[in-house]
């Protein structure tokens, strides 16, 4: 096969890129390692607990265990599929602060302001609720709406948020972030809107877009110092695909680096390593791993309904026929209803906490599954932390998973935003507003006061909440991957975009910005061929 455009990754950022590029006539192929997305449980909002360990549709990578997390492994889910980890997410929409893209811009990422990026934000969406026209997008492919069914204890979080001193925002991706508000998703009616059944949806009827699955990439095709296309196996048969323009790596911040490594590009030291000949010694490759890390407080509740309780028996049932016939009700829902954003301190510019608020708790021994009686949960999270991490190819087998090594609160720093989203936390609980419906706090308990016993219990329960990015990070500095064009430092041409070129974590989930960039990487690509 040839092409004018090879993407590589039918993901976040993949789809977003295959379907712009098609529009100019170009010819786009598009190479997906998993299968379509046609498991049934992709396509119902709630139906993400089935999708973290499923062995078809998800990579199920583990991070290495450190003193962040008391020796623990780590499961890692990414996706393996048609739309990527938008396919298997928690389907949050969050852009992200104003201050993460100035902060881009200012370590020389040019072109990466806000101003700079809010235009693609605003055009990929379509904000059911319309907005502020100054913030929020209409007529984009991409589906975002406010939640659907609010359950009570959701509505009673954000008032005791209020009364906790946080301010209300009544658009959390509009004028302010700051504050607490509703969370918002991405979605097509009742249905997930991952990026393969919005951009890629109405792309796939092109002739010039070709769509392949099954397809893993096994190495890069050079001539030189050139990128010309990439060897994949399919089927137990391999082949290469070419490209006239431009190869696009778009497999996210595990899949990117890993796939750089192997085909010669990144510190030449561990390429030699692992038996890999250099072609160009690259050192930022899989360094800069930073990823959200967070620490749960669950209550056990009283006199309300929670989703625990909704999530079995006739109840269940009852939700079932709720969800066919009016596309609404329990399995409408997404991993969180409500969110604050917050400082952790005083002098901060901007928030560097994210408070996610869940009408559910989760059973401690069996990951991803509910408890049997009624709870509510708020994940703590320091979304700028200063710990970074690495991810290495094992070996030079691309079928073997590379080594992931996060280094969870490795910064001191980290812990103290933590121990500050903690007592915000506690504090919430405690306002009227919610007190009345707790019968305790059950994590990690009303024993656990000192800021030693905290973070030891952050060590050993704290868990992450899937943004890796930064892998393949943006800029001019000598440990950069990408210029700001996102082009290969020191490679012709070869392009990353997704989530890896993200110098810092922004402000939030990562879904909606990794969409951005593959939305603005589109359009320099089609800039930089007019010109």
């Amino acid at each position: 096969m040839e092409a004018d455009y090879v993407v590589i990754g039918a993901g976040s950022a993949g789809c977003v890129v295959a379907a712009r590029l098609s529009e100019t006539g170009a010819r786009v192929v598009l190479l997906e390692a998993g299968p379509r997305d046609t498991n049934p449980w992709i396509h119902v909002p709630a139906g993400v607990l089935k999708l973290l360990r499923h062995p078809v549709v998800n990579w199920n990578y583990t991070a290495e265990g450190s003193t962040g997390t008391a020796g623990r492994t780590i499961h890692w889910p990414r996706g393996k599929v048609l739309g990527g980890s938008s396919s298997i997410n928690g389907m949050l929409y969050v852009r992200g602060n104003p201050a993460d893209f100035d902060g881009w811009a200012q370590m020389g990422c040019r072109g990466w302001t806000f101003d700079d990026v809010l235009p693609f934000f605003r055009k990929s969406e379509h904000y059911v609720q319309g907005g502020e026209a100054e913030y929020r997008g209409q007529g984009g492919p991409l589906l975002v709406e406010d939640y659907r069914t609010i359950l009570p204890l959701t509505h009673r979080f954000v008032e005791a948020a209020q009364q906790a001193g946080f301010p209300f925002s009544a658009d959390l991706n509009g004028r302010r972030q700051e504050g607490v508000g509703y969370s918002q998703m991405t979605r097509r009616g009742r249905f997930r809107g991952s990026t393969a059944r919005t951009f890629l949806a109405q792309a796939k009827s092109r002739a010039n877009l070709r769509v392949e699955t099954e397809a893993v990439a096994t190495r890069l095709v050079f001539e030189g110092r050139r990128c010309v296309g990439v060897a994949i196996r399919r089927r137990g048969q391999e082949r290469v695909v070419r490209a006239a323009r431009e190869v696009i790596l778009s497999g996210g911040s595990v899949n990117s680096p890993q796939l750089l490594q192997i085909s010669g590009i990144g510190p030449a030291e561990h390429l030699r390593t692992i038996g890999v000949e250099v072609l160009h010694d690259l050192p930022g490759v899989g360094a800069n791993l930073s990823d959200h890390y967070v620490a749960r407080v669950s209550h056990r509740v009283r006199d309300a309904i929670s989703i625990n309780q909704l999530a079995r028996g006739v109840r269940l049932a009852g939700e079932a026929a709720r969800f066919a016939t009016s596309g609404r009700g329990a399995l409408t829902f997404g991993v969180t209803s409500a969110q604050v954003f917050c400082r952790s301190r005083e002098g901060l510019a901007s928030p560097d906490l994210q408070l996610l608020f869940t009408p559910a708790s989760y059973d401690n021994a069996r990951f991803g599954e509910l408890e049997r009686a009624a709870g509510m949960t708020v994940a703590i999270c320091p979304v700028r932390p200063d710990s970074r991490g690495t991810i290495k190819a094992r070996s030079a087998d691309p079928l073997e998973k590379p080594v992931i090594t996060p280094n969870y609160l490795s910064a001191p720093g980290d812990e103290q935003v933590m121990l500050a989203g903690i007592r915000f936390t506690r504090n919430i609980f405690a306002a009227p507003a919610m007190a009345r419906y707790s019968v305790t706090e059950t994590l990690p308990g009303p024993e656990v006061v000192s800021d030693e016993a905290l973070v030891e219990h952050t060590r050993q329960f704290g868990t992450t909440i899937f943004h890796p990015v930064g892998t393949c990070k943006m800029g001019e500095d000598p440990r950069a991957v990408v210029d700001s064009r996102l082009r290969v430092h020191g490679i012709g041409g070869l392009r990353v975009i997704d989530a890896s070129v993200m110098p810092t974590l922004t402000t939030g989930n990562t879904n909606a910005p990794t969409i951005m960039i593959g939305e603005k990487g589109a359009a320099m690509i089609r800039e930089d061929a007019a010109a």
